[in-house]
């Protein structure tokens, strides 16, 4: 059955869509802005250890009964990791995804000829 689905898939030319001004446009934007996500990230996951060596008088201020700073920060290490997905997700779809599908629309059009 497989071999069925797949006879009927346009053949595309992927050498030229990789030539594509507007592709190249695409993985750039996509690049630079995943590039930005990722420092962003390292450098936030960093500042925990690097807090607890350096700042340990400001990590153990008591916040509330036994959690302190510390303790809330690295909590906020899942939080900030879930915002940027949240981030990703909602740039993904607004721009990145209508980009790509107007290629591939295009480029399976093509291959269908």
């Amino acid at each position: 059955m497989a071999s069925a689905a797949n006879a009927s898939a346009p053949a595309i030319d992927w050498s030229a869509m990789v030539a594509d001004p507007r592709f190249q446009a695409l993985h750039k934007k996509k690049s630079s802005f995943l590039w930005g996500l990722m420092v962003f990230s390292v450098l936030y996951y960093f500042l925990l250890p690097l807090g607890a060596a350096y700042f340990q008088d400001l990590f153990k201020i008591k916040v509330w009964g036994p959690l302190n700073v510390g303790l809330l920060f690295a909590l906020s290490e899942f939080i900030v990791a879930w915002a940027i997905a949240f981030h990703y997700s909602r740039r993904a779809n607004r721009e990145f995804d209508s980009m790509a599908r107007a290629l591939a629309t295009e480029y399976e059009k093509k291959g269908a000829l």
